[in-house]
């Protein structure tokens, strides 16, 4: 019978028919009199002999008889062409849900932890439009001046600009005020699952609405925005006027680390489920570079090169040629490769004084006793990592990075180390 499905047409729709019937059989089986089941099994026999001998004419007329015994002794479904569809669309899903649970997972960038390697959600502002958030207004303000010395107005793209932005992953918020008067509130973002459906501003007493924001990362959009509760504006006039850069959008491979360990400089996602810091959410996932092994020591010394056992990585040490592939009279930078800063580097170039608690000086060594990891970002100067809440348990890993699927650029691909 196999060998006759692939080469006759009339054998191909014959089976199918005979699928149908039986599959609709034995859903009805229990509620069927005796005599309806048989007659239908009679048929489904016979035409099971006619495929055997292959005679095409037959097969047609069982098929038909097949199909009108079946029509006349099962019991029709309602909206049959509805469940036909439900049927495919919650295969389908399952088919999807064991993909995603055994085999690869989508995964999204939110934060610039791990920049320059994998982006994360960054915004650019109209810096002639900013004002300045309360208790920050010097700040932002010096850096406006600074920003138009060598960047003009920005310029929202229509046409094929646009659409070439829309694949870089470049969207844009603009907002005009509708009324005179102050920034009275901005609502957090409407989300619906994974989506943001929409925000709203009230300004003068009426609602703005953002349709679809993007998400905005680790800040939110008053400061990202540089608005000000204090500034007054006037109808027609820019209230929010960004360009936001899509964080990357990447697949994890779950398959691989079910038949090894993970090893020193692969790139991982895992659960924050039991890492034990007040700043540090329960129920989210992180993707850092894996630095340190179950029971090891780690050191970072002022030369911004991590030592394990007493052994100093650098450019050599695979997966590593990119992250120490710093000039070591360069100050380290947010969003360029600098290697590794411990408290006491922090310091000295101005970073966040609290960067690594766990890591003050190059004197300082930790030991990651048990089955555990510890992970850092590559964006050493802006990533809350193991210097900052150390290790958890080799358990919540999930995977690894595997492939940028979105947006497209330099980083598209599976080439990012």
């Amino acid at each position: 019978m196999n060998l006759r499905w692939f080469i006759s047409k009339t054998v191909r729709e014959a089976v199918a028919v005979r699928k149908h019937y039986l599959r609709l059989l034995a859903a009805q089986r229990d509620v069927l009199p005796a005599e309806a089941s048989a007659a239908v099994q009679m048929k489904v026999a016979e035409l099971d002999a006619a495929i055997v001998v292959g005679h095409t004419g037959q097969i047609r007329i069982k098929a038909e008889e097949l199909q009108f015994a079946g029509d006349k002794n099962l019991k029709p479904y309602p909206n049959a062409a509805w469940r036909e569809n439900v049927e495919v669309l919650l295969v389908a899903l399952a088919v999807a849900m064991a993909i995603r649970t055994f085999f690869v997972q989508p995964f999204k960038i939110p934060t610039g932890s791990m920049q320059p390697t994998l982006f994360g959600v960054t915004s650019v502002p109209d810096f002639t439009k900013v004002n300045g958030w309360t208790g920050d207004r010097d700040r932002i303000r010096a850096e406006v001046n600074e920003q138009l010395q060598a960047s003009a107005a920005l310029q929202i793209p229509t046409g094929w600009a646009a659409v070439k932005a829309w694949l870089h992953g470049e969207s844009y918020i603009h907002v005009v005020a509708q009324a005179d008067g102050n920034i009275q509130s901005i609502s957090p973002p409407v989300k619906f699952l994974i989506f943001n459906l929409k925000q709203t501003l009230v300004l003068g007493g009426v609602e703005h609405t953002i349709w679809f924001p993007p998400d905005l990362g680790e800040q939110p959009l008053v400061r990202r925005a540089g608005l000000d509760a204090d500034h007054a504006y006037h109808k027609g006039e820019d209230v929010v006027k960004m360009r936001v850069s899509a964080g990357d959008h990447l697949f994890v491979d779950r398959m691989s680390f079910n038949f090894r360990k993970p090893e020193r400089g692969e790139i991982v996602v895992f659960k924050t489920q039991g890492i034990e810091n007040p700043q540090m959410p329960q129920d989210q996932f992180y993707i850092k570079r894996l630095v340190v092994l179950p029971n090891e020591k780690v050191s970072i010394g002022d030369d911004r090169h991590l030592r394990i056992n007493g052994t100093r990585l650098d450019a050599s040490t695979p997966h590593f040629e990119n992250v120490y592939g710093f000039k070591p009279d360069q100050a380290p930078k947010e969003s360029l490769f600098s290697g590794h800063v411990n408290g006491t580097v922090a310091a000295s170039f101005g970073l966040y004084p609290n960067l690594a608690p766990n890591f003050p000086d190059a004197g300082t060594t930790y030991n990651n006793d048990g089955d555990r990891y510890m992970v850092m970002g590559d964006n050493t100067c802006n990533s809350f990592d193991s210097r900052a809440w150390g290790s958890f348990p080799a358990a919540n890993v999930i995977g690894k990075q595997f492939f940028v699927y979105w947006p497209i650029t330099d980083r598209f691909g599976w080439g990012n180390r």
